[in-house]
């Protein structure tokens, strides 16, 4: 483990990111990273040179990271040109060359390069819709958004369209009061187009910049849930246009492939233009990230890299990479 360290840490360079985010997000990667390079390791031991034996050693470490078959194979792929192309690379430099290819092939993706909570000027309020199953930290990742959002000066409101679980009004009610923002809700069972309705209305009438709208968890039926946030969406548009401008899909990274699996299956439901994935600091599947980043044509836009309130991270690819390769 010793020599990756020593190449490692030799390479310093600028962040584009907090020195305090940067702690939080090695902090948040490290059970990722330190399983990733003990499994390269073993991927290497005895060799010096990358062949093809160390090439598919590599391919099932990056498949059991969690990466995902399809985005692995495209790694694969650019370092089996890059060892044509330069005829020689040693297993040292192994992990820097898989950093600047994970890299390289996450640039291909227009998206990631944010390190700031924004939102478009020119849309106010800016309605966020937020949907997820149940359990993967839609709820505290709202809360946690609105704290940033706030922090940087925005009215925000909540919406508490999640009119399912009488603990998810609840959770979004104890979330408002913490960060001291208004929330619109109705009783559990409501219908949640009326609440999202409401909710504009008061944004409207408050001047707000930004709306958060919770929606229900649920995946069991598809058609119901497409036929839900279809109707939520336009009932929301009688007050606001174009609403929503964003709608963010909470995935738990602890899942790993199953994150995968729930990105298609509400891909499919509803038109999602940015992720969210949570969980990744209890969790040695960060590695996930990298594949639906590099999967699915929809940004990953935020990350949670912890339990505390400021652990919810907008999702830099290079810092996330730099992060992640890191011992």
């Amino acid at each position: 483990m010793n020599f990756f360290k020593k190449i490692f840490s030799s390479e310093k360079k600028d962040s584009s990111i907090s020195e305090q985010e940067k702690q939080t997000l090695n902090k948040g990667l490290e059970k990722s990273s330190t399983s990733f390079f003990s499994k390269l390791t073993k991927a290497v031991a005895g060799k010096s040179k990358v062949d093809d034996e160390v090439l598919d050693n590599l391919e099932e470490v990056l498949v059991s990271s969690d990466v995902g078959v399809d985005t692995t194979l495209k790694v694969i792929e650019r370092i089996e040109a890059r060892v044509a192309r330069d005829k020689y690379l040693g297993t040292d430099e192994l992990n820097i060359i898989l950093r600047e290819e994970i890299a390289g092939l996450l640039s291909e993706t227009n998206t990631g390069n944010e390190t700031d909570f924004d939102i478009p000027a020119d849309k106010k309020p800016y309605v966020l819709m937020v949907v997820g199953v149940n359990g993967v930290g839609k709820t505290t990742t709202i809360g946690k958004l609105a704290y940033q959002f706030k922090k940087k000066g925005f009215n925000v409101v909540l919406g508490a369209a999640d009119t399912f679980r009488a603990a998810a009004i609840d959770q979004l009610q104890i979330w408002a009061d913490r960060v001291g923002i208004p929330i619109v809700k109705q009783q559990m069972g409501s219908d949640p187009a009326s609440v999202a309705f409401d909710t504009l209305q008061s944004a409207v009438s408050q001047n707000a910049d930004i709306v958060i709208i919770d929606t229900a968890g649920r995946l069991h039926n598809k058609v119901n849930l497409m036929n839900e946030l279809t109707k939520v969406k336009k009932v929301m548009q009688k007050v606001v246009a174009d609403a929503p401008h964003d709608v963010l899909l909470v995935l738990d990274g602890s899942t790993g492939q199953n994150a995968f699996e729930q990105a298609k299956q509400f891909t499919a439901a509803t038109e999602v233009s940015c992720l969210a994935v949570t969980k990744l600091d209890g969790t040695a599947k960060g590695g996930v990230v990298i594949g639906i980043s590099d999967q699915f044509q929809i940004p990953v836009k935020y990350i949670g890299v912890g339990e505390g309130i400021e652990d919810l991270q907008v999702f830099n690819k290079t810092e996330f990479v730099d992060s992640f390769f890191k011992v």
